[in-house]
């Protein structure tokens, strides 16, 4: 399908959290959602589409030396300069026009850059939008528009060790319709009720502590944080494995995430050694399925690495996270005995999809995780990602440190709960994400377009250029 972009337009919604999410170096008590409009041509008509992010700050660059200001004004600026270049002219297929974007803002920079994951930020917000206003124009849902090779992707373009391998032949031959979900622990989330101080109690009528989390929603998958402080983490590894035991037993599978706090890969070694070491460890470690990001993007991809990746294999893989940064990252990360990568909406779906073949030519894996992705646009349409690749657990934790819907106006969270009762359940309260026994039910997310078939309230958000970034 040939495509030009018409125009794209951005507005922004302000997001406060119920609960403090700390993780790395980063506190998020609040964080602007980014929301883009894409109006389309192609063939056959035209159509609009709509994405959406949290801006997240920290995560994208951590550069301490930054405000809080300028992570979120660097990432709005990325999305501006995506569709500025991405709105420059016609192409052949979104496949195209994701590519060429892609060089244009992310490809072109050095391998080196601190911002390259930023840059990526934008072209994949645009992408999403492209997308979903395609398949509305083709009458198509996410998963039907991959198995149809509607985006007409080419990966030997990328990757020239895929020519041949076909992405819509890869993928299953039918969606999830269902998806466990994997429970964050942030570092500074309470595990027990007793660990809650009388002047930080939220009592909003959700659950606050992990414990509690795990009784009300009958969670079974988890992904703890880590701060790269063995004095920390092993007490709080430990504890955060007795709640485990006493509340779901040997069924339980964890991930842990380092999100690039440990400085050497020794010290990394060092934690786990001394983990396998105390009362309780080894059997919290059998449960152990994969170690998230432990270093620094720096020093991630470096020679001096991989004995220490060969070691940390008798205790679990090692995957990518932040260090995918670019195109280049996964097949040098494989090359120095990395197991996989994540999946995030974040960071590129064609990206996504490009992975997985090399995951399946190298024998490694990809997993699903969130960038504290909130409904209904950025959760549906990442949820809708990993339904379309198969992955049966997923990391979630933005209907944890955020309120449901509140977000939204009424309108728009009421006709999520309309089109999706599978996913959104609405009380006298608000609305709120459904999780049964630890499972999201995502099988209304295969409608017409990527991932949702409500009403977006568009009017309900604050146009970009009229949004003030407010301390918070």
């Amino acid at each position: 399908m040939r495509v030009r972009i018409q125009r794209v337009t951005f507005a922004v919604t302000d997001c406060t959290t119920r609960l403090p999410f700390r993780f790395g170096m980063n506190t998020m008590t609040w964080a602007p959602t980014l929301t883009a409009r894409v109006e389309l041509e192609g063939d056959g008509g035209t159509a609009v589409g709509f994405s959406a992010d949290l801006l997240v700050p920290k995560w994208f660059e951590k550069d301490p030396r930054k405000s809080i200001q300028d992570d979120v004004e660097g990432l709005i600026e990325s999305a501006r300069l995506a569709a500025r270049a991405a709105t420059s002219q016609s192409y052949e297929t979104v496949f195209e026009l994701w590519w060429r974007t892609y060089q244009q803002r992310v490809h072109g920079q050095s391998v080196d850059s601190p911002d390259r994951l930023l840059r990526g930020f934008g072209v994949a917000l645009v992408e999403r939008a492209v997308m979903d206003a395609v398949c509305r124009l083709a009458d198509m849902s996410f998963f039907d528009a991959l198995k149809a090779d509607l985006f007409q992707v080419e990966p030997h373009l990328v990757y020239p060790e895929l020519d041949g391998w076909s992405l819509a032949q890869s993928l299953p031959t039918a969606p999830l319709e269902h998806i466990a979900l994997r429970h964050t622990i942030g570092l500074l989330d309470p595990l027990r009720d007793a660990d809650i101080e009388e002047v930080d109690r939220v009592d909003d009528g959700l659950p606050q502590s992990f414990e509690d989390d795990v009784r009300v929603n009958g969670l079974k998958w988890f992904k703890l944080k880590l701060s790269g402080d063995s004095n920390v983490d092993i007490p709080r590894t430990l504890a955060f494995g007795e709640v485990l035991s006493e509340n779901v037993g040997q069924a339980a599978r964890f991930t842990v995430d380092g999100n690039e706090q440990f400085s050497d890969a020794s010290g990394l070694l060092s934690f786990f050694q001394q983990l396998d070491n105390e009362p309780g460890g080894r059997a919290l470690l059998e449960g152990l399925l994969y170690i998230e990001q432990p270093l620094p993007r720096a020093i991630s991809l470096v020679d001096e690495a991989a004995p220490i990746l060969a070691a940390l294999k008798e205790i679990a893989p090692v995957i990518l996270d932040e260090a995918d940064h670019g195109v280049e990252a996964l097949p040098r990360a494989l090359d120095l005995g990395y197991g996989g990568v994540s999946v995030k909406n974040c960071k590129g779906v064609l990206r996504a999809m490009l992975h997985r073949g090399l995951c399946e030519q190298r024998g490694a894996f990809q997993s699903g995780e969130d960038l504290t992705n909130m409904g209904v646009l950025a959760l549906q349409q990442d949820l809708a990602t990993m339904s379309a690749l198969g992955l049966g657990h997923v990391e979630r934790n933005g209907h944890h440190y955020f309120r449901g819907l509140d977000h939204l106006s009424k309108k728009e969270a009421a006709s999520a709960a309309e089109h999706h009762p599978d996913l959104w359940k609405g009380t006298v309260d608000g609305h709120f994400m459904k999780i049964v026994g630890g499972n999201l039910d995502i099988s209304s997310l295969q409608s017409k377009g990527y991932g949702y078939a409500s009403k977006i309230d568009w009017e309900a958000r604050t146009p970009l250029e009229r949004w003030t970034f407010t301390e918070h």
